[in-house]
């Protein structure tokens, strides 16, 4: 027997099971199209920010009287030789209240979305700083955040459709390297 008939009896018994799990794999696919993919991201990225913002407020522009005792007594920056704490507590309150429900409102809305996934981001960061135990969630918020940035809004998001209106039809792309192959073309 040859070894591509071998190849085809070892493989015809599992034929079904292979339709099957493509078939599954196109069903799931399907529920997980990109651009519901990207809109998932950006409210489970602003969720949490959003929340954390708006505790901060009594009202428009207006902070909390918690928030800036937060800032005065409780959150410290966990670098070498510290922890430290937060310089003008009141205006680190104000400028991280603002920055939450801004950023996250944009995302939601998939307005101007790379730029409030990566003001997250660095948000992010700094939030790691003050909850150093709290990494395991502030991994899964950069990650959401670099997802975003990287892909974009998707199609469920005002950018794609400022794009569409303004006739820029195609995504905003950075150049790709080139090639050894394209360059000896």
């Amino acid at each position: 027997m040859s070894k591509t008939l071998e190849a085809l009896a070892v493989t015809r018994p599992v034929a079904p099971l292979v339709l099957l799990v493509e078939k599954a794999s196109w069903l799931v696919q399907m529920v997980a199209q990109p651009s519901f993919a990207q809109l998932v991201l950006r409210v489970g990225l602003a969720v949490p920010f959003w929340r954390s913002g708006i505790l901060k407020w009594d009202g428009f522009l207006q902070l909390s009287d918690t928030a800036v005792e937060l800032f005065t007594d409780e959150f410290m920056l966990h670098l070498p030789g510290g922890p430290y704490a937060y310089p003008a507590p009141a205006v680190m309150a104000f400028l991280s209240g603002s920055a939450e429900v801004v950023f996250s409102t944009l995302l939601v809305f998939g307005l101007a979305t790379r730029f409030a996934a990566a003001g997250l981001l660095a948000m992010t960061g700094i939030v790691e700083l003050t909850v150093p135990d709290g990494w395991p969630v502030h991994i899964t918020w950069a990650a959401m955040a670099l997802g975003i940035m990287a892909w974009g809004p998707g199609r469920l998001s005002l950018d794609y459709l400022a794009r569409r209106v303004l006739g820029m039809d195609t995504p905003f792309r950075s150049p790709s390297p080139v090639t050894p192959a394209e360059d000896q073309a």
